[in-house]
């Protein structure tokens, strides 16, 4: 005997579409491969890049690195060079200081030979000259003009008469070696004249009356020009040795001309 083995599932829609799903399995895609093999090259190249850039950057910062260290070296010995030069520059001007310092003193000084022979040039026939004495320079006349600090001078003697003596006060006023607007008459009085040595004569002879003269004090204060600018008195006066330095110093420029 025959049997029938009928499955009537596999009549069924549902079951054939299943079937049918299964067996068309994995489809690869088709189609231009371009772009994917762009992006894989890319994502390989990338890493390359950035380990050489980072390379470079290393190679760089080492470099400037050692430039820099280069340049604080450099730096050190320039900023020790500047304070030797500025050392030198103190020592310059402090030995240009003392030097200054001494041609000043130097450039003040007044030969008394040279303002004596001026004196005996400018004193009137009629004028006698006792004593001439420098004045000191008082406290007082410190916190003066630089005319008091530089001192003073006190001529003192015998003339004729009063116009004798301003006409002495009037030379005087001209002399390079003093300050004409300090000089002046501080004393003039009529005295009886001296006798000179060995005139009273017999002791019964009678005294001998000489006319009365005047006795004065003039006071004036020493120039402070520099003796320098002087020169031309000074060898009119026959200060040789004073005028001979003077030049030398100018000649090394050390004051002016």
């Amino acid at each position: 005997m025959y049997s029938l083995d009928v499955n009537f599932l596999k009549d069924r829609a549902g079951y054939q579409n299943n079937t049918s799903k299964k067996g068309q399995g994995i489809k690869l895609p088709t189609g231009d491969f371009t772009p994917v093999y762009v992006g894989l090259a890319i994502g390989l190249c990338l890493p390359t890049f950035f380990g050489g850039g980072l390379w470079l950057l290393q190679a760089r910062t080492g470099q400037l690195d050692q430039e820099i260290a280069q340049l604080d070296q450099e730096n050190q010995k320039l900023e020790a060079e500047i304070g030797n030069i500025n050392k030198i520059r103190e020592q310059t001007k402090q030995v240009q200081a003392e030097t200054q310092g001494l041609v000043t003193v130097f450039d003040q000084i007044r030969p008394w030979s040279a303002m004596l022979q001026d004196l005996r040039d400018r004193i009137p026939a009629t004028v006698q000259i006792e004593t001439v004495r420098q004045l000191e320079t008082t406290a007082s006349a410190q916190g003066q003009s630089a005319n008091s600090r530089a001192g003073g001078l006190e001529i003192t003697g015998l003339a004729r008469s009063f116009n004798d003596v301003n006409d002495f006060l009037l030379t005087l006023q001209e002399s390079k070696f003093l300050q004409s607007a300090t000089s002046r008459i501080t004393s003039a009085t009529l005295v009886d004249a001296p006798l000179p040595p060995g005139s009273n004569g017999a002791a019964n002879s009678e005294p001998i009356k000489l006319p009365q003269v005047v006795q004065y004090t003039i006071q004036s204060s020493i120039s402070d020009v520099p003796a320098s600018e002087l020169i031309r008195e000074l060898e009119k006066k026959g200060t040789v040795g004073l005028v001979t330095r003077i030049r030398s110093i100018q000649e090394i420029g050390v004051i002016s001309k």
